[in-house]
């Protein structure tokens, strides 16, 4: 019996007080294709399908003078949290990215190695960025508080928008679950594919939020450039 709502995103199972729920991030591991094959399997052009797509979007939003080897740091991001969305949505399997924990700490490491970067090696483009081309004089030092302040909030938006979207869907599900009680057989039927048509789209909000996260981590590495 749960007594709170939000319980089923904490993560209580332990052992010597040793969360093990977070063990459930490196379940994807497991579906990662393995080169053991003499002829490449099914799976293994499949996920060189999408490698080599996301590969190629990626290095046009980059640009030209990205670094050779890049792209990969981005695919791999997409790639993490695709598995801990999508995993979290089997039963008693513990979704990480549902907690800023998780969130905040990857949106935010990349921001930090990005603003850094920029700062020592870019430092007169990252000044360029916080006024932008036309703006007027009298109207500089606020451009740039604005500029400042939206570039600081970057690594939140991110967590709370990917962290946000993951709570809402798995709290749906769970609302609707817990109202089985005392219904009819045929609404019983009507919640059991309304059940059925919100984990379809919580499989396609898995897919959609690591794509946004991986391809606004993008178009923000390629501001420093």
């Amino acid at each position: 019996m749960m007594s709170n709502l939000f319980s089923i995103f904490d993560p209580s199972t332990n052992i010597f007080n040793l969360s093990l729920n977070w063990l459930s991030t490196f379940i994807g591991i497991m579906f990662l294709p393995f080169p053991y094959w003499f002829l490449p399997n099914r799976h293994f052009i499949f996920w060189n399908f999408i490698t080599n797509k996301l590969h190629n979007e990626f290095k046009m939003l980059l640009g030209i003078n990205s670094f050779n080897g890049s792209t990969f740091i981005f695919i791999s991001l997409f790639l993490f949290v695709l598995f801990n969305n999508f995993l979290g949505l089997f039963p008693y399997i513990f979704t990480s990215t549902s907690h800023l924990t998780m969130s905040l700490t990857i949106s935010l490491t990349m921001w930090l190695s990005f603003m850094i970067f920029g700062w020592i090696n870019n430092t007169q483009h990252m000044f360029i960025h916080l006024i932008p081309q036309g703006t007027p004089t009298i109207l500089m030092p606020f451009m740039v508080m604005i500029e400042t302040i939206s570039n600081i909030i970057r690594p939140g938006t991110l967590a709370v928008r990917l962290t946000a979207n993951m709570i809402a869907g798995h709290l749906l599900l769970t609302l609707l679950s817990n109202s089985y009680h005392n219904l009819t057989s045929y609404l019983l039927i009507i919640l059991i594919f309304i059940q059925i048509m919100l984990l379809i789209l919580e499989s396609a909000v898995a897919v959609i939020q690591s794509y946004v996260i991986s391809i606004l981590s993008t178009l923000y590495s390629s501001e420093i450039n």
